[in-house]
């Protein structure tokens, strides 16, 4: 096995994780001013504006000094590994509901894998709450798109 984690300071941890937000609200930012249909435009809309509480959330813990923990970081959140059944395509004006949320559970993908390799890089640490606890946050949020995915685009054989 290889031993190649780092953990941060917690100032250089939050800088990372408001990076890691504002990527992700720019990826959706991206995407909506590229697509036309206003349900699609609406679902990344709602991600965008969870992007941005949680870039905000990251800079007030910055400015404090300290990260505010309202849940157990030790609880898995379960999702349905949709991102390996469908493949992240980029976003057109022709796009609908089913591609956007395809594109939003690859984006949160992409932030559940960031954050759990942190998460276990820094466990014992002082970061490694804050980082489970972000990686907790971003698995709920893949787990809603993939709820919301089944829902409405998989039928029951």
């Amino acid at each position: 096995m290889e031993n190649n984690q780092v953990c941060y300071t917690f100032d250089a941890a939050l800088e990372m994780a408001i990076k890691m937000e504002e990527e992700g609200f720019r990826n959706y930012l991206s995407a909506i001013r590229q697509l036309t249909h206003k349900g699609a435009k609406d679902l990344l809309r709602g991600n965008a504006l969870d992007e941005l509480n949680h870039k905000h959330q990251l800079e007030k813990a910055l400015l404090d000094g300290r990260m505010d923990s309202s849940e157990d970081p030790d609880t898995p959140i379960p999702t349905m590994h949709l991102d390996y059944v469908y493949k992240k395509e980029e976003l057109g004006p022709q796009s609908g509901v089913r591609e956007a949320l395809v594109y939003a559970i690859h984006l949160e993908k992409g932030a559940v894998d960031f954050y759990g390799k942190v998460s276990s890089g820094c466990a014992g640490a002082p970061m490694g709450k804050l980082f489970a606890q972000l990686h907790q946050e971003e698995s709920r949020h893949l787990q809603e798109l993939e709820d919301l995915y089944e829902q409405h685009f998989m039928t029951e054989n």
